[in-house]
């Protein structure tokens, strides 16, 4: 199966500029979420314990969806580095492994958004008592 596959320099070369934007908006993610608990944090009135569990939830997911794309964006240049030297089969299985922490990083992106959608929802419910 590998010995059909060829990666060239160029396709790992391709993944930078995508995986440097969502990176961007994973840390944006993440700070939109800390200013947010540091505003309820600072505020009179009591916060929900679901609201806690619910942020609790998102930083942790967050943390580990920048894990993954920042792995995955290691291995894309480790794999660049391979290829260079000239062990195309080896770059290819490292390729490999960076897109599959990608899309690891992009389902917890998903993931994080339901969450979110939740905390948005426990937000409606307290506004309507």
């Amino acid at each position: 199966m590998l010995e059909n596959m060829h990666v060239s320099l160029t396709t790992p070369a391709l993944l930078f500029p995508a995986i440097s934007l969502l990176l961007l908006a994973y840390t944006n993610r993440f700070f939109a979420l800390a200013a947010l608990i540091r505003s309820l944090s600072s505020g009179e009135k009591p916060v929900h314990k679901d609201q806690i569990k619910n942020l609790s939830q998102r930083i942790s997911i967050i943390r580990r969806m920048q894990e993954a794309g920042v792995s995955s964006f290691a291995l894309c240049v480790l794999c660049m580095i391979f290829i260079y030297v000239g062990f195309n089969k080896t770059g290819s299985v490292i390729f490999g492994a960076s897109l599959l922490l990608l899309l690891y990083s992009l389902i917890l992106s998903v993931i994080e958004i339901r969450i979110s959608v939740d905390a948005l929802n426990i937000h409606i419910k307290e506004m309507s008592k």
